[in-house]
């Protein structure tokens, strides 16, 4: 899965046990621009050396797993946890807005027909 959005938060590199580290960063998704979602991701081992040549602000495009687990707590109730696993971030490419290369869409911008034969009633 991809997604594309605005660094909002760079944590450091959490080392968890002899052999497992993780970093969270968080992102700032904007699908819809009045409701802007911030979603968290997780790095772990050596991808958590990915943000480091990134910063707070910086437009990215993350690729990532959805990964879910199981868990039963001492008193037997199933709790279930949901992650997300980035595994490459990369700068989005800048959007290019050259009016010579749209056509004008507007509904304003109505032709009317050249063939004076079509005469359809709508």
């Amino acid at each position: 899965m991809k997604v594309m959005g605005r660094l909002f938060d760079i944590q450091e590199a959490q080392q968890v046990s002899d052999t497992f580290r993780k970093r969270m960063f968080v992102l700032e998704y904007a699908e819809n621009p009045q409701y802007v979602e911030y979603v968290s991701f997780e790095l772990i081992q050596d991808r958590c050396d990915l943000l480091d040549s990134f910063q707070t602000g910086q437009d990215v495009e993350v690729s990532f797993n959805l990964r879910g687990r199981k868990w039963i707590n001492p008193e037997g109730v199933t709790k279930y946890f949901n992650s997300l696993q980035a595994w490459r971030i990369e700068a989005a490419a800048p959007a290019t807005h050259s009016a010579s290369n749209k056509e004008d869409i507007s509904p304003n911008n109505t032709a009317a027909p050249t063939n004076e034969e079509d005469d359809l009633p709508f």
